[in-house]
């Protein structure tokens, strides 16, 4: 069971009702409106029911998404355990009102506020409360990896981009969660691989937000790869927090790319959060920031001439700086490659150099972060 809002017509009131799905889990799942639970000024109650290591949900390539989106009323729109294109429900909560007096809502699931006119002449015949962005298609992953972290164990976690140049065709795609897991002082990893998405275990102790409700950190292909563009563009990044809902903000898409003052709250609505200065502003940092060499580098004085390989296949990508490293010691910042024995997939190279050399000449870094991005779908 879970909560939606319609509109009674006849009132003009919006109205809290208790729903459940028919047929839930099958993509086909049906909202079934059961009774009344109060109009929306009588409903002081907490029925936002949220479970958010259960699904993870964003939507690529938009500015929609605080962090993600997760909540229980979602698993009656998925029919496995990831996906592309789920047509999520509206998560609608009060929003104060319109400069006209009239009263504001906002959907948290597709990020926009609703109450216009024009809003309210598009309802459904049944009066639902359905946002202009409801028909948004979603990517999600239904039970994600957490991850915790402990003081025996090495995670580090990045953005996986699609390779610069490969013996092989490129085949462009939206960016991956890549983990690495290890225990202190052992060489071998004992995890080593992409997700669609992952969350991060979070304990209040950390002190890292505001809002006491955050318990886990979802890290979303979106938002993974424009905070590694902003440290490697060196844009100005904070993370600023509403003073209403105690929640931090993300900035995706074009501001993510552009510094500004004025913010707006993904999580409650609220449309006049400021930054003392200039900032892309992403929960991501602090989380970065709390791990003593996340933000230290050194070049590795490895190289390698790849003309040496001429029988074999090879990808290249431009290192890329950590979204998070608990490591005791600095990251690497250089050039990674995998070199394949002859054409099967067995890897006889995968490490990082300092310098690279390819048909006489050394690769440039970034050139190869350029290429990777131009074979990145975001």
């Amino acid at each position: 069971m879970f909560y939606s809002r319609k509109l009674n017509r006849e009132t003009g009131r919006v109205e809290v009702w208790e729903c459940e799905w028919s047929n839930p889990g099958t993509g086909m799942a049906k909202k079934e409106f059961i009774r009344k639970f109060a109009d929306e000024v009588e409903a002081e109650f907490e029925h936002e029911q949220y479970s958010a290591s259960a699904a993870v949900c964003w939507a690529p390539g938009r500015t929609i998404g605080n962090i993600a989106v997760s909540s229980e009323e979602v698993f009656g729109r998925f029919s496995g355990k990831s996906g592309t294109n789920a047509i999520l429900p509206c998560h609608i909560i009060p929003c104060g009102k319109f400069r006209n007096g009239a009263s504001r809502w906002y959907c948290k699931t597709h990020q926009i506020h609703w109450g216009t006119k024009a809003d309210i002449a598009a309802l459904p015949e049944s009066g639902e409360v359905l946002c202009s962005n409801h028909l948004t298609e979603m990517s999600y992953v239904v039970d994600p990896l957490e991850v915790a972290f402990s003081e025996y164990e090495e995670i580090g976690i990045w953005c996986s981009l699609p390779p610069a140049i490969s013996t092989r065709p490129i085949t462009k795609r939206t960016p991956r969660i890549h983990v690495h897991k290890r225990f202190s002082g052992a060489e071998k990893k004992v995890l080593d691989r992409d997700f669609d998405a992952i969350v991060c275990s979070y304990n209040q102790n950390a002190g890292l937000f505001s809002s006491t409700e955050i318990t886990l950190i979802q890290i979303t292909p979106p938002a993974a790869f424009e905070f590694v563009r902003s440290i490697e563009l060196q844009y100005e990044t904070s993370c600023v927090t509403c003073k209403k809902c105690g929640y931090p903000h993300l900035d995706l898409g074009s501001f993510a790319r552009t510094p500004h003052s004025k913010h707006f709250c993904g999580n409650c609505g609220n449309d006049s959060i400021w930054s003392t200065d200039k900032i892309v502003s992403t929960p991501l940092k602090p989380l970065h920031d709390q791990f003593n060499n996340s933000n230290t580098y050194l070049t590795p004085e490895r190289k390698l001439n790849l003309d040496q390989y001429t029988d074999h296949h090879f990808e290249i990508w431009s290192s890329t700086p950590a979204v998070l490293w608990t490591a005791n010691r600095p990251q690497e910042r250089g050039i990674h490659v995998h070199v394949y024995e002859g054409t099967s997939i067995n890897r006889i190279i995968d490490d990082t150099f300092g310098e690279v050399v390819l048909n006489g000449k050394a690769l440039d870094r970034k050139q190869l972060w350029q290429s990777m991005t131009e074979n990145t779908i975001y």
